[in-house]
């Protein structure tokens, strides 16, 4: 006897995961979205701050 709610694959017939399991991979995959996006927010600081540097030397050589 299945449990009410339980749905298979139309294509394969497997058992799809259940509502618990969708849940958990949202939140993980969430939290891996949010991570890339502070990564990439640090790269894009990083990167500023490089450039501000090349920058200021440019100006400082520019004096001489």
């Amino acid at each position: 006897m299945q449990a009410d709610g339980t749905r298979f694959c139309r294509f394969c017939g497997g058992q799809q995961p259940n509502e618990q399991l969708i849940a958990a991979l949202r939140r993980e995959a969430e939290a891996i979205r949010f991570q890339l996006q502070q990564l990439q927010a640090q790269q894009m600081q990083a990167q500023q701050m490089r450039q501000m540097g090349y920058n200021n030397q440019q100006q400082q050589q520019r004096r001489w």
